[in-house]
């Protein structure tokens, strides 16, 4: 079972691969940085660059003290970087972290590679591994939204694999990873066999909002499917312009995705593992949070009063506030 929470009211390192790129957006659809926050590019090995942005701690750090590690964030379908920017790089960066958020190729100001789809588990997760490698000073946390948890698992899957020394440095070590209304070790599938028989008109809703694209067309749709129901039209309709925009490629082959599932089940290692779920969650239900937090064997955190795109909703300080508190736990 899942621990629920209530909603209670809120009151440097050198980048040597990263350079900035004066080229046109990719995205017609313009996102200004806020304050302190830049975008830069990352080269991966096949020449491709991935987008960054980046926001720095503001606090001045004791260099006695134990240095926090830094945190990379990874989205999910029919979203970038971006959708960190908002309002987690800056609470997370004013609390004393490094923050880095992707664009997974195909996605965001990212390029596109060649063919029908952005890559695989193993390239995006290969890809995340290579901006750490080159990057990183120190073992970072990566938080993974949705199909962008599912991508870490497999990070993790092959962190835990290697056998050989020469081999850890293709998946470098984690201090921890934060799995944020993600899809399961099983993938989606069982989500959808779940909605169908139980609930079949959300089923419905879910297969035209992300199958047929629907949440781009329909404001009310968009709303229930990643936002909570009291969130302001002129935020819905914002973020859903966005999200039209984010993705030039589907992030995936489902299919040939759904074959490689499971991600493999390892033996444990010292990485923590967050497991956070929204219970007001479209997209990913209770079973397919509990799911993950029995693959990892941890306890499932589930925050009432919040949807699916937990890093956007109008109650995104619950997420960020309980994230906080495991990392500020992982120091001790």
């Amino acid at each position: 079972m899942a621990i629920v929470l209530s909603i209670q009211h809120l009151p440097k390192m050198t980048l040597n691969p990263i350079a900035v790129l004066n080229e046109p957006r990719k995205t017609r659809v313009p996102y200004e940085l806020k304050q302190g926050q830049s975008r830069v590019f990352h080269q991966l090995p096949s020449g491709l660059n991935m987008e960054v942005i980046v926001q720095k701690s503001v606090k001045e750090k004791n260099p006695e003290s134990r240095k926090d590690p830094p945190l990379v964030f990874v989205h999910g379908s029919y979203h970038s970087a971006w959708c960190w920017t908002e309002h987690w790089l800056p609470f997370f960066s004013n609390s004393g972290f490094d923050c880095f958020a992707l664009s997974l190729l195909g996605q965001g100001e990212s390029d596109t590679p060649s063919g029908t789809v952005a890559g695989s588990l193993q390239t995006h997760a290969g890809d995340v591994a290579d901006f750490i490698k080159r990057n990183l000073s120190l073992p970072p946390v990566l938080l993974g939204h949705s199909f962008g948890g599912l991508i870490i698992q497999y990070y993790l899957a092959n962190m835990r694999n290697e056998l050989h020394y020469e081999m850890q440095n293709l998946y470098p070590k984690l201090t921890g990873a934060a799995l944020i209304c993600s899809v399961p070790p099983s993938g989606n599938s069982g989500l959808v066999w779940r909605y169908l028989f139980s609930k079949p008109i959300a089923a419905f809703k879910v297969t035209r909002s992300l199958a047929a694209k629907a949440f781009q067309t329909s404001l009310s749709l968009c709303r229930e499917t990643f936002f909570s129901a009291t969130m302001e039209d002129n935020l819905v309709l914002r973020y859903q312009e966005l999200m039209k925009e984010s993705s030039r490629v589907p992030l995936f082959d489902l299919r040939k995705l759904n074959e490689s599932l499971p991600v493999p089940k390892m033996t444990a290692c010292s990485t923590e593992i967050l497991v956070l779920g929204a219970k007001d969650d479209f997209i990913v239900d209770a079973e397919g949070l509990n799911e993950t937090g029995r693959f990892y064997n941890v306890t499932p955190i589930c925050i009432e009063g919040v949807a699916h795109d937990m890093m956007l909703d109008c109650s995104w300080g619950e997420g960020a506030n309980v994230i906080l508190s495991w990392l500020n736990g992982l120091n001790r």
